[in-house]
């Protein structure tokens, strides 16, 4: 089951998250998921230098939060802030006039972040590098970096070859049926000359340890209380 599932979705009710967060009445609902997909859509092609990792749409009543994880925050913020002004006005027709605000949160590490590892894979395929060095260096990084495993397969016309097929590299643990690991993914296209490879990466970073819970027992009052002396002894 872990093999064929979405890694994300998968594990959406124990170790990740949504990339959408609002409720929406059933009307309302196709309209608020297309104007995401607008959004995203717009944001990775205006910052496709950027190496943006994922993008966090929240919703208010009349508001709307973007939140863009990025390697390169410069390039996303602008020359004081002009690009951010642009996205805003761009992001507030699309949403429907509402109040926008875009937050920055840069990703210290991009060699352990899936997305951004498999979109390095596809910019080195489309610049004519071999797939099998782009994939070793990839995977070597990855583990150099501190991650616990990591997983990368491309598919299609690799070296141009005229059969399509499948090659795949892999280094450490990547557990995918155990939903308490935290697994990263990230999938990219690159389109070169004899058409487009797809990219898919697994990265198996270090469990979060639960916080522990400290519980104090109480005795009860029957044995904390002395107990009350016989009638009629002194």
């Amino acid at each position: 089951m872990g093999q064929k599932v979405h890694p994300i979705g998968f594990r959406l009710p124990v170790s990740r998250d949504w990339g959408s967060k609002w409720y929406a009445p059933r009307r309302e609902f196709a309209d608020h998921l297309h104007a995401d997909l607008k959004i995203r859509q717009y944001l990775k092609k205006k910052l496709r230098q950027a190496a943006v990792s994922k993008i966090v749409i929240e919703r208010a009543w009349n508001s709307l939060r973007v939140t863009i994880y990025t390697a390169r925050p410069g390039l996303v913020i602008g020359r004081k802030g002009s690009e951010i002004e642009t996205m805003t006005k761009e992001v507030a027709a699309l949403s429907g006039d509402r109040q926008v605000k875009i937050d920055i949160q840069e990703i210290r590490s991009p060699e352990t972040d899936a997305q951004l590892v498999a979109e390095s894979v596809a910019g080195q395929l489309e610049r004519r590098i071999s797939f099998r060095r782009a994939m070793k260096k990839a995977v070597q990084i990855a583990m150099e970096q501190g991650a616990l495993g990591i997983k990368i397969r491309c598919s299609g016309r690799l070296g141009g070859s005229e059969i399509a097929r499948t090659e795949w590299y892999r280094e450490g643990k990547v557990p995918l049926h155990t939903m308490r690991t935290p697994i990263d993914y990230g999938f990219a296209e690159a389109e070169t000359t004899a058409g487009k490879i797809g990219i898919k990466c697994w990265i198996c970073k270090a469990e979060e340890a639960a916080p522990k819970v400290s519980v104090r027992e109480d005795k009860p009052a029957a044995e904390s209380a002395p107990a009350p002396a016989p009638a009629g002894v002194q």
